[in-house]
């Protein structure tokens, strides 16, 4: 199955995504994270690089909670403002 190329917005929408866990992340590392997550390093850096713009739900749950974010207040702030 071939997966359709993501649209502008959902490229933002992941940047915005990956950064707001980047700076929620702090100094700690992301093999720490990602451990305490269930997932790996290299998904976890995909995700706050951008590269995964659409994680799964269950996925940003569990890196919510492990770095102490509500999901309210991941969607707040992975909305880029409209252009």
């Amino acid at each position: 199955m071939v997966r359709p190329p993501l649209t502008l917005e959902e490229r933002l929408r992941g940047e915005q995504l990956g950064l707001v866990l980047r700076q929620a992340r702090g100094e700690r590392s992301i093999v720490e994270i990602a451990a305490a997550a269930g997932m790996s390093a290299e998904t976890l850096r995909k995700i706050e690089t951008g590269r995964i713009a659409t994680p799964a739900f269950f996925t940003i749950a569990a890196l919510a909670d492990v770095l102490g974010i509500s999901l309210d207040r991941l969607a707040d702030h992975s909305t880029p403002a409209p252009t």
